[in-house]
């Protein structure tokens, strides 16, 4: 239990979904045009909930070190997962106030008394009534989710030498926020954009149009080369999404 499945790089990942690892090349410095070593930046996907979400541990390679997005529930799974490789998260990031990203989380910051950052204050309302979205779906233990800070559009956030941009990108869900690396060029967009799809908006606080124009104001402008992970199903790059997308063309 707590495999990550085989390791693969990050050029070449497809991003299979379930459990797996990636590794993300080293960036490029723009001023002396050398290469600039950092810590092996890896992934792994935690299935939880009902509506098998993409719970997501971001580490360092070497030293082990990093974060857990959307803990959405099945927290001791996600317990086991961080003891059985050896990893210590150093904080919770949640990318938006649905109850399978955000649900688990209360009960995994007490459980490694680590900080909940993010999503964007928008989201307050929906992670202050994430006890009757779980009696609504009738999913036991959801406890209702109080950030130790809200982000907004152009903070950052990192662990170890991995920064994270973040970019609040609404129409799913108001305070939605995405998960940036810049020199690794990866994101972790949550719900907004997904494989051949992008995020529904018939929930409290969706907004097609304002979910279409974070996809291609802010997401698809970073590039046809980043690589994605999203909150349900397998992940990709932007650029096959930009051509093929049926959503986006």
């Amino acid at each position: 239990m707590g495999g990550f499945g085989r390791p693969f790089l990050f050029e070449d990942a497809l991003f299979a979904f379930q459990q797996w690892t990636l590794l993300i090349r080293a960036s490029t410095s723009r001023r002396r045009h050398e290469r600039t070593i950092m810590g092996q930046l890896n992934a792994g996907i935690v299935p939880v909930t009902p509506f098998q979400q993409n719970c997501t541990i971001l580490f360092d390679m070497d030293d082990k070190h990093g974060v857990v997005v959307d803990p959405g529930g099945d927290i001791d799974k996600v317990l086991a997962v961080l003891k059985d490789n050896a990893i210590t998260a150093g904080a919770i990031w949640i990318t938006h106030g649905h109850i399978d990203h955000a649900g688990g989380a209360m009960e995994l910051k007490e459980a490694l008394g680590v900080e909940i950052i993010g999503p964007h204050e928008a989201d307050k309302m929906l992670l202050d009534n994430l006890e009757k979205q779980g009696q609504r779906y009738g999913i036991a233990g959801v406890r209702n989710c109080v950030p130790d800070r809200f982000l907004n559009e152009g903070e950052t956030v990192s662990f170890g030498s991995h920064v994270f941009e973040v970019l609040h990108c609404p129409g799913h869900a108001p305070g939605h926020v995405v998960y940036y690396n810049r020199a690794a060029k990866f994101a972790h967009v949550g719900d907004v954009l997904f494989r051949g799809s992008v995020g529904r908006t018939d929930l409290p606080g969706g907004d097609h149009a304002a979910l279409i124009a974070s996809i291609k104001n802010k997401l698809l402008p970073l590039g046809d080369d980043i690589g994605f992970i999203c909150g349900h199903g397998p992940g990709g790059r932007f650029g096959e999404e930009r051509r093929t997308n049926p959503f986006l063309t």
